[in-house]
């Protein structure tokens, strides 16, 4: 069975990634910086599923972090088949007015990290024509964020690197796989302060999404929407008939914090 290693594993989406894989008989690395709940996760998915896990504690922002990781896994003589970057996070505020150290961090993690880890792995994965990449990205990746100019733009980044990188593999066996998920019930919510506004009034479930975003990998897909509900499946299709004008006035609206 495939090993897969995944980033922000001890929670949300990443955790339930890690769930689907381990189910699927695989084993896994998981990554992340709250060691308590990986080796919680590591406990219960080898009890369960009778698999081996491989538990990395790391601060994706740290330097040389991602570096250290791919160093790590080459050590330990682990065999990565498929890599999923489901790390992330985002915050609410005006651009001008946030904490620069915290866009930083999430630019180093939201872009950097996980470019550099596919930068890493990729190279293995052509020496032996195999391979599988699920980068998560959003539905926010689709348009410009006021309130949320980062992140936005992070995730924008995201789809653009993965269906680049998927065209230029198109002619191996390795396929790159962008999930695009709607408002998800995670801890994402709460961190980023989106809990808190209309956007985040209906959410899907971490697992539905998982395993959305899983299938579409096995599957080789290109792209792949998931928890979207029908008005919010309504607006992505608008936004190309949209002025953007309009268009940033209505994501700036909905993406003001409730008293």
């Amino acid at each position: 069975m495939k090993t897969a290693l995944i980033t922000g594993a001890s929670s949300g989406i990443g955790k339930e990634l890690a769930k689907i894989h381990a189910s699927k008989g695989g084993d896994l690395i998981i990554v992340a910086r709250s060691g308590d709940e990986l080796r919680q996760l590591k406990s219960d998915l080898e009890s369960a599923y009778q698999v081996q896990v491989h538990v990395i504690v790391k601060d994706l922002t740290a330097p040389n972090a991602t570096q250290e990781i791919y160093d790590e896994v080459k050590s330990a003589g682990i065999h990565v088949d498929y890599l999923i970057n489901s790390a992330g996070f985002g915050g609410l505020g005006k651009f001008h007015k946030r904490d620069w150290e915290t866009d930083q961090q999430m630019i180093l993690l939201n872009i950097m990290a996980l470019t550099h880890l596919c930068r890493l792995f990729i190279p293995d994965f052509v020496k032996r024509n195999e391979g599988k990449i699920l980068n998560v990205s959003s539905t926010a990746s689709l348009m410009p964020g006021p309130m949320q100019a980062v992140y936005f733009a992070s995730k924008a980044y995201v789809t653009s690197l993965s269906n680049a990188i998927a065209q230029e593999l198109s002619e191996t066996n390795i396929t790159v796989t962008n999930l695009v998920p709607g408002a998800t019930a995670t801890d994402f919510g709460k961190t980023s302060g989106m809990d808190k506004t209309s956007l985040f009034d209906q959410t899907a479930t971490s697992k539905d999404v998982a395993q959305t975003g899983y299938d579409a990998m096995i599957n080789g897909d290109m792209d792949v929407k998931a928890g979207l509900r029908f008005f919010q499946k309504a607006m992505l299709a608008a936004i190309p008939l949209t002025p953007k004008k309009v268009l940033l006035k209505m994501v700036e609206k909905m993406q003001q914090p409730r008293d």
